[in-house]
């Protein structure tokens, strides 16, 4: 089985419940903290292939708000994939890869469902 790989920033409350879930259930997994350790265009490419970029952009964060408004207008997939890597910030966070199709954020019951275990 691959690696489950978990995305984002340490301090995040989101990052942290959703860690915490993680480890309470015992499910091993690798955390990479994108302020600390980077991100990539690579990476960035590869979430929005299969997520779409307009669930791997957190348009709702501060660090996109306070973006100048030519930034955040006329986005598509490329732009998107710039900004991201630029303001690592405006990513969705978390982001789960390896535990079946890309998890994006912290909702317990897709959590549930993706990491069904086994009793």
């Amino acid at each position: 089985m691959q690696a489950i790989k978990v995305y984002g920033i340490k301090a995040c409350d989101t990052v942290k419940k959703a860690r915490s879930w993680l480890e309470s259930r015992e499910i091993n997994y690798i955390f990479h903290d994108y302020k600390i350790e980077g991100v990539t265009a690579d990476m960035i490419t590869h979430w929005v292939d299969q997520a779409g970029w307009e669930a791997v952009l957190n348009r709702n964060g501060t660090t996109f708000r306070k973006l100048p408004e030519a930034d955040r207008l006329d986005l598509d997939a490329a732009k998107a994939t710039g900004l991201m890597t630029a303001n690592p910030s405006t990513i969705k966070r978390p982001i789960i890869d390896g535990a079946g199709p890309l998890i994006l954020g912290f909702n317990p019951d897709i959590y549930e469902r993706a990491f069904r275990l086994s009793v």
